[in-house]
């Protein structure tokens, strides 16, 4: 795919840049965009140069503000396993990537956009970002590896904490709780990412490579198999009346009627 409509991306002295591109929706994520960024992983796989990758979203409202809701609203399970199987393939390329991922946080980070952060090595906010994983508000839960990334990230109880009262956190205690490394504020968090990338960029390409294997193969056993189980889950909802209801509460804008069903 050599036309992306979603996804900007660009080559700056050996750092890409990929840029969520559908402000109109707050970023949100929908089956192109997966596709444009399984395009994207191509061409960085396979451009030697490129020694770092740094993720953002494009205007000053949203990273990603979530899954497309009006598009997950039509699904069954069985679309919505598929829909999870795509972003869960995408994420776990970008996440096993042998070069270091980078998020940049620029604003909302809702349900999916948090677990494309979570997807990254490092993850640096800006004071605008929002960080939450409100799938229960849906009745579902996360889908693209939120519930299996997240406790990794921060632990078991304030992952539980975040999932099941789909609280939306701010920047400030995104880093107080270990979910964000640094919050710089909103005009220099790009340039603050790029710098760290570049740095990163300039070490040992094989040494760098090499460390972040280790790491990762040291501190994540069988969450291939724990991600498996999220997919089941996640898709097993969408055959529940209170994910119709969920679904459709959000986009008519009102609460939810729940019936635990």
């Amino acid at each position: 795919m050599d036309a992306f409509t979603n996804v900007r991306f660009e080559v700056e002295g050996g750092v890409a840049i990929v840029t969520l591109d559908r402000p109109k929706v707050l970023n949100a994520l929908d089956a192109r965009t997966f596709e444009e960024l399984a395009a994207v992983l191509d061409r960085v796989e396979a451009d030697p140069a490129v020694r770092a990758l740094v993720l953002t979203g494009s205007g000053d409202k949203a990273f990603a503000a979530g899954a497309d809701i009006a598009a997950m609203s039509t699904m069954g399970p069985v679309e919505a396993r598929r829909f999870a199987e795509r972003a869960h393939a995408v994420l776990e390329r970008l996440e096993r990537l042998p070069i270091p991922t980078l998020a940049a946080v620029n604003g909302f980070a809702l349900g999916g956009g948090c677990e494309v952060a979570l997807a990254c090595d490092l993850v640096y906010a800006s004071d605008r970002a929002r960080f939450g994983q409100p799938e229960v508000n849906l009745g579902l839960v996360p889908g693209f590896g939120g519930s299996q990334r997240l406790p990794r990230r921060i632990g078991v109880a304030r992952a539980l904490e975040m999932i099941l009262t789909g609280d939306v956190y701010d920047a400030a205690r995104a880093k107080e709780i270990g979910l964000a490394l640094e919050v710089v504020p909103a005009a220099e968090l790009l340039a603050f990412a790029k710098a760290k990338a570049a740095t990163i960029a300039s070490r040992g390409p094989l040494a760098v490579a090499v460390a972040k294997r280790l790491v990762r193969t040291g501190t994540e056993p069988d969450l291939g198999a724990a991600n498996e189980l999220e997919r089941q889950g996640f898709a097993a909802l969408f055959g529940s009346a209170d994910a119709k209801e969920g679904m459709k509460a959000f986009l008519e804008k009102r609460a939810p009627a729940w019936k635990g069903a």
